[in-house]
């Protein structure tokens, strides 16, 4: 993430791309101000009510009650817990504007007096504390604190708003259980979707924007290494898929330095390897468990190719017979990447810009990490969508993490939290401003 310079955001400094301030914008952020004690109340509740992948029902609940309280036609139950509200003003384009809502099985250690408390039933039974470790308490608060925005301000745009408030993305099933329930064909087919994820790097008042493929693309595989066990004494009498896997670990590392163009980035990572359940016992397998990332699906079929190609090559070496080569197996694409669609994202620079200034959303680099909100661009409708990075570090501790290294606590960390103020001000005035630019735009 490249470091960005401090500039401080707030309602009083309203900025616009010749520095004068516009009627529009001042509105807007009077609009924000009134309510900004209403959604930080939203926030801390729902901050301390988090709900894990597929079990968002409360949380679902209170996202259709806002809706309606808003005006909005409220649909549940779409692909599980996700709610579809729909807005009408007129004859106009169609925007969607999505939240994610479910949290994460950690335990919340961020000191704050609203900290999740929650300990939930997993999908397995298991009992686990909760948090939202990703922002997505924050998504949904800024998302509402937009469309609330805008349904104050029809007089300044016509068309339909369609909010999606999404269930498991974290688990990468909710955008697809949305879309296979229905979601584009018994709701308007949205000329846009846009969105935001809260970033642990960038400080309040900036956000990051990228126009093309911003999040990578995951896929799954799981490579069982076999072999012929037998005493750790005499491994003489053995083929070892231990110490087989671990020379396969170190060798598929070579992929993505030795086999795929140095320009387009991709990710090998074994995350798991279990084999063997004594220490003097060598097993007769050992499986591992990996994820692989990249933007290009020539890189995609490169990576998957030669990962059976070097499982096999040294199976072979190690004179297993034809009976024990290495079984490699992928899963179908965890998630596509998310490719934000250029001039839909140019377009909503320029509005980020005009309200918030110009050097306060920046172009930053593409990242490994995945987002399932990419299924919404490759549906058959083929809809430009465009995600944006939202600042969230508290700017003091942003200046730290540069002058001295402060430790800045990631997503998905027990530690993080959004500074919730200015982050939201910030995020609900440039999503705001980029809707109502979008509708008055022609295609």
């Amino acid at each position: 993430m490249r470091k960005v310079a401090i500039i401080g955001f707030s309602l009083l400094t309203i900025s616009s791309v010749n520095g004068q301030q516009t009627d529009l914008n001042k509105r807007i952020h009077e609009l924000i101000s009134k309510e900004a004690d209403r959604h930080f109340s939203i926030y801390k509740d729902l901050h301390r009510n988090p709900e894990l992948s597929l079990m968002e029902f409360e949380t679902s609940k209170k996202m259709a009650a806002e809706l309606r309280a808003m005006g909005f036609d409220v649909t549940e139950g779409i692909g599980g817990n996700g709610v579809v509200g729909i807005l009408k003003n007129g004859e106009g384009k169609a925007i969607m504007l999505r939240t994610d809502m479910d949290a994460l099985p950690i335990k919340e250690n961020s000191g704050l007096d609203f900290a999740s408390t929650v300990v939930l039933k997993d999908a397995q039974g298991n009992e686990t504390p909760v948090m939202h470790a990703c922002g997505h308490d924050f998504h949904m608060t800024t998302w509402l604190g937009t469309l609330r925005t805008l349904s104050a301000l029809k007089d300044e745009w016509k068309g339909t708003i369609m909010a999606v408030a999404q269930p498991a993305e974290e688990g990468s099933m909710g955008a697809l259980s949305m879309i296979n329930d229905g979601l584009f064909k018994r709701f308007p087919v949205p000329d846009a979707a846009l969105c935001y994820h809260v970033n642990a790097e960038l400080p309040t008042g900036t956000i990051g924007y990228y126009p093309g493929p911003i999040f990578a693309g995951v896929k799954s595989a799981e490579v069982t290494v076999f072999g012929s066990g037998g005493h750790g004494a005499m491994p003489h009498k053995t083929i070892d898929p231990v110490v087989l896997s671990a020379k396969i670990i170190l060798d598929i590392q070579t992929i993505v330095s030795r086999r795929i163009n140095p320009v387009k980035p991709a990710v090998i990572t074994v995350g798991a390897i279990h084999g063997g359940q004594r220490n003097n016992v060598i097993p007769d397998e050992v499986k591992m468990l990996l994820t692989i990332r990249y933007f290009d699906d020539a890189v995609l079929q490169t990576i998957m190719e030669s990962l059976k190609a070097m499982t096999r090559g040294h199976a072979i070496a190690a004179g297993l017979p034809e009976n024990k080569m290495p079984l490699v197996t992928f899963s179908q694409a965890v998630n596509p990447p998310v490719c934000n669609h250029p001039d839909l994202v140019m377009k909503s620079v320029a509005a980020m810009k005009d309200i918030l200034g110009e050097d306060q959303v920046i172009q930053v680099d593409q990242a490994m990490t995945a987002e399932d909100f990419g299924k919404y661009g490759v549906t058959d409708e083929k809809i430009p969508i465009a995600l944006f990075w939202l600042g969230g570090v508290n700017q003091d501790n942003y200046k730290n993490y540069i002058e001295n290294g402060y430790f800045l606590p990631p997503l998905h960390h027990a530690s993080f939290v959004p500074d919730f103020e200015p982050a939201y001000q910030c995020g609900t005035a440039a999503m705001t401003k980029t809707i109502l630019k979008l509708f008055k735009q022609d295609n």
